[in-house]
């Protein structure tokens, strides 16, 4: 008729046998601490089942006390940084390494053959265009114009005087004193006389500028390298190598790029995101080996018609303003491009991003705040550490940012109260427009 607590019962029953367990062992260990009997000072020891009756007594109230404390730990929540994903507009750059290459890069070599005589600029020296670089010995070639005007003054006597007897010959033929073939050669001779003229002209003005060309002058501005010739040397025509010239402003930034980014902006383009660097002056900023910043301004103004097969890369070139000539080529630096227009990006830490053999995750508190391991595809590294999430996270997730060794899939978790290092996502996101 009336209905039995079983539960009861249990409770009253564990309450009994741990209240005699610690009985038991607090009886042990008054027994411990009394002094030793006769017979076991003598040498004697005690018999197996008492040795046995107290180890059992210890090991049972132990089991007991280890039991409770593992549930413990077993409830307890693991503490961990934690920050949710943050929406922003960003501006995509793209980052390359190149190097700092010359406008115009000009090797200066002699047109006419001698010996050197004169050098006119010091190694290394900032040179204009038209500034005297060189001078060959000029006295062969003086004497060379000279003889070439004299054969030309001969040319033009000799026309001259075919020239009246070409007349002479047609007064004489209009007259009937003179024959038709008489005229004819005379005529002959006229036009030889005429042609000689013209090659003795031409002679002269190849000898003038051979003349000219033993004064070797810089055809662009620049700054030159050291003279590869010391006077007194023999030079050759279109062989001798003097110096060499490279502009200094404007300078070039050359790099590469991989197939991957040749196609990622070609859709870009197709879809109206990104305009071509063949079509326009999209931005950039250059890093030097010593900044920390990308300080250095430029526009692209160049971008390869194929790709080498060979790397699978197409080479890109911006052009940079250098007014001071700081800027030297073979320069090595690291280049930043404008990747598309601004868009609204979901943005984590990288530093929260785990891999494993087979894909890319983050740890995310779940339902009831178990970890959860999150498959994510990534986007670009953008400012500040921030990495783009394309797919697999919203703004309403919490994410792991740091002490990863100590979460395991289901395990409970907890935000640390003071938040991520460095701050939330949201706070760590600032600067992203680059």
């Amino acid at each position: 008729m009336f209905g039995v607590d079983h539960n009861s019962d249990k409770n009253s029953e564990r309450d009994a046998l741990q209240v005699a367990d610690k009985d038991a062992l607090r009886r042990v260990r008054t027994s411990w601490n009394k002094p030793m009997p006769r017979a076991m000072n003598s040498g004697v020891e005690a018999g197996p089942p008492a040795r046995a009756a107290v180890v059992a007594a210890m090991a049972l109230v132990l089991s007991a006390c280890g039991g409770e404390s593992g549930g413990q730990q077993a409830a307890q929540a693991i503490v961990v940084p934690m920050a949710s994903p943050v929406v922003k507009e960003v501006t995509v750059w793209d980052e390359y390494v190149g190097r700092f290459e010359a406008v115009n890069r000009v090797e200066i070599r002699p047109r006419v053959s001698g010996y050197l005589e004169a050098v006119h600029f010091q190694d290394g020296a900032l040179i204009e265009k038209g500034d005297a670089l060189f001078t060959i010995d000029p006295r062969p070639f003086r004497a060379a114009l000279d003889g070439a005007q004299a054969r030309a003054e001969s040319a033009r006597t000799a026309a001259r005087l075919a020239a009246a007897e070409l007349d002479r010959a047609k007064r004489l033929l209009e007259s009937r004193a003179g024959s038709q073939e008489e005229y004819d050669r005379r005529l002959q001779a006229k036009q030889a006389a005429d042609a000689e003229v013209a090659a003795a002209n031409a002679a002269v003005t190849q000898a003038e500028l051979e003349l000219e060309f033993t004064d070797i002058r810089s055809p662009i501005s620049g700054r030159a390298s050291r003279d590869f010739v010391n006077t007194g040397n023999l030079v050759s025509a279109q062989t001798s190598l003097l110096t060499t010239i490279v502009s200094i402003d404007p300078i070039h930034f050359v790099f590469t790029g991989s197939e991957q980014d040749y196609l990622n902006y070609s859709r870009l383009s197709q879809a109206g995101n990104r305009e071509s660097s063949r079509n326009a002056p999209n931005p950039v900023r250059i890093k030097l080996e010593d900044q920390e910043d990308y300080l250095v301004e430029g526009v692209m103004n160049f971008v390869d018609n194929a790709l080498n097969p060979g790397t699978g890369t197409i080479e890109a070139q911006a052009i940079v303003e250098n007014d001071d000539g700081f800027l030297t080529p073979g320069m090595f630096g690291r280049l930043r491009l404008y990747g598309r227009d601004p868009f609204q990006a979901t943005l984590i830490p990288d530093t929260a991003i785990q891999f494993d053999q087979s894909r890319q995750f983050v740890w995310v508190m779940g339902e009831g705040g178990a970890a959860e391991m999150r498959t994510v595809r990534l986007g670009r590294l953008v400012a500040d550490g921030m990495r783009i999430v394309e797919e697999g996270l919203s703004p309403a997730d919490k994410i792991v940012v740091a002490g990863f060794a100590r979460v395991r899939p289901g395990a409970p978790l907890q935000p640390a109260p003071d938040g991520p290092p460095g701050g939330d996502a949201s706070v760590a996101s600032a600067g992203t427009d680059e």
